[in-house]
């Protein structure tokens, strides 16, 4: 439930697909990355939203209106072995970022879905950030977030994972 400043926070609803999917589109276009951006409605719907769900995400809403998401998966570190949870994207409308009465809503929304692991005894969130994000990266190491200096992400994609899929 809202205060009178501070939007809903949920889980996202299989109806909810548009505005993700245009808040997702937001996330690319700020990035420079609109070119690609593949993803549709149609996708979010089949991966979020089926049997077998792939992601979930929490959504704020403001009067109804869609203003923020989280969108999140299950992880597994077999070296903690625990579970926790990989949070792919964060959004806030600019008309919503910084302080806001009741705390900055990128922080109510990484909070909530950090209650929500918890209570299903996850013990962690990961998530990358892109290296020229300094802004991001100021948030999440107040959130208290370390870097793992010790690990580099790699991207299987493309052709080269189409090749090794193949056999190739």
């Amino acid at each position: 439930m809202s205060t009178k400043n501070q939007p809903d926070i949920r889980l996202a609803q299989k109806d909810d697909v548009p505005a993700l999917h245009a808040m997702l589109f937001q996330i690319a276009a700020a990035t420079g990355c609109k070119d690609k951006f593949k993803s549709s409605p149609d996708d979010l719907v089949r991966d979020g939203f089926g049997n077998t769900p792939a992601f979930e995400a929490m959504i704020a809403t403001e009067n109804s209106t869609p203003v923020a998401l989280c969108l999140y998966f299950p992880s597994y570190s077999t070296f903690r072995g625990q579970a926790g949870l990989y949070i792919q994207d964060l959004y806030v409308a600019p008309s919503h970022r910084g302080a806001q009465p009741g705390g900055s809503l990128a922080r109510n929304l990484v909070q909530a879905v950090a209650k929500q692991a918890h209570a299903q005894g996850k013990t962690y969130i990961r998530l990358s950030v892109d290296a020229q994000n300094v802004i991001g990266q100021r948030f999440y190491e107040k959130l208290g977030m370390r870097p793992a200096d010790e690990e580099k992400i790699f991207v299987l994609d493309g052709d080269a994972f189409t090749d090794l899929a193949q056999n190739k």
